[in-house]
């Protein structure tokens, strides 16, 4: 590599200490978050992408350690490594967020019922369990839902405007018993809202 920059006129000690630690800063950043991709999917139980990044990732990570031994004595390398690892995990995040794949649980509990937020589920045909409970300070209710991740944001806007008390958990889910749970959410059934309506 070093051969081709040299060819195109550029003196080895830009190569060393600018180009070199940039590629390896950019090969350290896809593989790092093509790796926290790959966590996503796997804790998402995706068994066919979860394999083909973690075979990119291997690659990339090869072609980058491969330059830190060929520029051992080179210190910028080690910074450009570290660098791109921080930066890899940052971008990965960030993208993991976006995309916002899976399914989450979301535990809501209130000291009084919430009979909106029930209707807010029902409409967008939310499966959920809604049990009263005991708590620190008397009777509470709990309301337990599993939604999509990408749906998560607006549901808990809508707890905050019904009840800004309200004391709300979330957790990642791994696996579910039904694959079409929560497939027709943003499109509710009319027998759902038909029902909803008999039973007032």
């Amino acid at each position: 590599m070093q051969e081709y920059f040299t060819a195109l006129g550029i003196p080895k000690e830009v190569f060393d200490y600018l180009i070199m630690p940039l590629l390896i800063f950019c090969a350290r950043v896809m593989d790092v978050s093509i790796n926290t991709l790959r966590i996503m999917f796997v804790l998402n139980g995706k068994k066919k992408i979860a394999p083909i990044l973690g075979f990119f990732e291997a690659m990339i990570w090869l072609l980058a350690i491969g330059q830190i031994f060929q520029n051992i004595n080179n210190p910028m390398s080690y910074v450009a490594y570290a660098g791109g690892f921080a930066m890899g995990t940052f971008v990965g995040m960030t993208i993991e967020e976006k995309l916002a794949l899976g399914r989450v649980l979301v535990r809501v509990i209130t000291p009084e019922p919430m009979p909106d937020l029930i209707e807010y589920m029902k409409d967008r045909n939310y499966r959920f369990t809604s049990v009263g409970a005991e708590g620190r300070y008397g009777k509470v209710n709990l309301l337990f839902t599993v939604m999509k991740r990408e749906d998560l944001q607006k549901y808990i806007e809508k707890v905050k405007t019904l009840n800004d008390k309200a004391f709300y958990t979330i957790e990642s889910v791994k696996r579910i018993s039904e694959d079409d749970l929560n497939v027709m959410e943003d499109r509710p059934r009319f027998t759902t809202k038909v029902w909803s309506r008999l039973r007032k």
